[in-house]
C-alpha cells in the first residue's frame, strides 16, 4: 500500500456503529468483548482482522469501525500490522501526519489464527517488537467453519471434528504462557462477562508501547450449543468454576485480577452446554469428568498471586 492510498483509509465511509445491523450469531461473546473494548480504544485504531467470524462484520465497502480496518488471511494478520505500524512510523518521520493523527494498530483474531495457523508471525513480530494490540476472540474452535477442533479447544468438548465417546482428546494450548515465555509488553484473560475487569484491562493495554495481548474466552451459542441468552451467565461461570483464569502479565509478573475463592464446580459449567453433554448422558463418564475438575484444581493450587 502506498501512502497516499494508506492516508485515504481513513476517510473511507465507516460512519456505522460497530456492529449495527451485521449479519452476526446472537449472543455471541466475542463482539460482546468487542464492543467493550471498542468502547475503551475508540476510532483512533486501525483494526487488521484476519479472517474469521469477525470478519462477517464488514460489507464492502463498509467496515462496522468508525476508524480503519484492513481484511487478511487467517495466517497473515500480525504481518498486515508489521506493514501498517512501519507506514505510519515512516509517515510521521516525514512530517506528513502529525502525532495526533497516529493510530492504534489493532489485530483482531479467532483462536483459530492466534493458536495455531498465525502464530508463527506472531512469534517473529513478537520478536522485533513491534508496536501493537493483539485481540484474539477465543470460542474455542474454527467457529466460523462450523466448529472444528482448533489449539484452544478443551479436554472433553465435542466438535466437528471430535465426534467420539469422549470429545476431544487434546488440551487447550497454553497461549497466555507462550506469549509470556517471549517477554512482551503485556498479557492478559478477559470476558464480556466481567466488563469492568476488562476496561481496566484494555486501558492498562492501551498505555503500554510494545506487543500486547488480550485473550478474551468467547462464549459461542452456535458452536457451544446452548440458548443465546445464557452467553453472560456462562461466561460467569467459566470464572467462578475456574475453568477461566482472569490474570495479567506485566513487567515479568504474573497477576491473577481475580480469585474465585469459592470455585463452583467445573460440572456446573460443562453442564450448560450441548458439546459436554455426552459427559453426562446417556452415562455420565466419572473419570473424565474428574480429570478436567483435577486439572484446574491443580492449576489454581499452583497459583500465589
Amino acid at each position: 500500500m502506498n501512502e497516499t492510498a494508506f492516508k485515504n483509509v481513513k476517510s473511507l465511509p465507516s460512519s456505522h456503529l460497530l456492529g449495527t445491523g451485521t449479519p452476526m450469531c446472537a449472543g455471541c461473546g466475542g463482539l460482546e468483548a468487542l464492543h467493550e473494548i471498542y468502547d475503551v480504544l475508540g476510532e483512533k485504531s486501525v483494526f487488521v482482522n484476519a479472517a474469521g467470524c469477525m470478519t462477517l462484520l464488514a460489507v464492502y465497502p463498509f467496515t462496522p469501525f468508525r476508524g480503519s480496518w484492513l481484511y487478511t488471511a487467517m495466517a497473515s494478520a500480525p504481518a498486515g500490522a508489521q506493514g501498517i505500524r512501519d507506514a505510519l512510523d515512516i509517515l510521521k518521520q516525514k512530517g506528513e501526519i502529525e502525532e495526533e493523527e497516529d493510530l492504534q494498530v489493532v489485530t483482531l483474531t479467532g483462536d483459530g489464527a492466534a493458536y495455531g495457523m498465525g502464530l508463527s508471525a506472531t512469534s517473529g513480530v513478537i520478536e522485533r517488537n513491534l508496536d501493537f494490540l493483539y485481540i484474539c476472540y477465543d470460542n474455542e474452535g474454527y467457529g466460523n467453519t462450523g466448529q472444528q477442533y482448533s489449539g484452544a479447544t478443551p479436554h472433553g468438548a465435542k466438535t466437528a471434528t471430535s465426534l467420539g465417546l469422549s470429545g476431544f482428546a487434546g488440551y487447550k494450548k497454553p497461549l497466555f504462557d507462550i506469549w509470556a515465555a517471549h517477554r512482551p509488553a503485556y498479557v492478559a484473560t478477559v470476558i464480556g462477562a466481567e466488563p469492568l475487569d476488562l476496561a481496566r484491562k484494555i486501558e492498562k493495554a492501551k498505555s503500554l508501547k510494545g506487543p500486547r495481548l488480550i485473550i478474551a474466552l468467547s462464549p459461542c451459542p452456535t458452536g457451544w450449543d446452548f440458548d443465546p441468552k445464557e452467553s453472560v451467565n456462562i461466561g460467569k461461570l467459566a470464572v467462578k468454576s475456574g475453568v477461566w483464569p482472569l490474570k495479567e502479565y506485566v513487567d515479568g509478573q504474573v497477576v491473577h485480577t481475580k480469585l474465585p475463592t469459592r470455585r463452583l464446580p467445573v460440572v456446573r459449567y460443562l453442564e450448560t452446554q450441548g458439546r459436554f453433554r455426552h459427559l453426562f448422558e446417556p452415562e455420565r463418564q466419572e473419570g473424565l469428568l474428574k480429570e478436567i475438575q483435577q486439572r484446574v484444581d491443580e492449576y489454581w493450587a499452583a497459583v500465589t498471586c
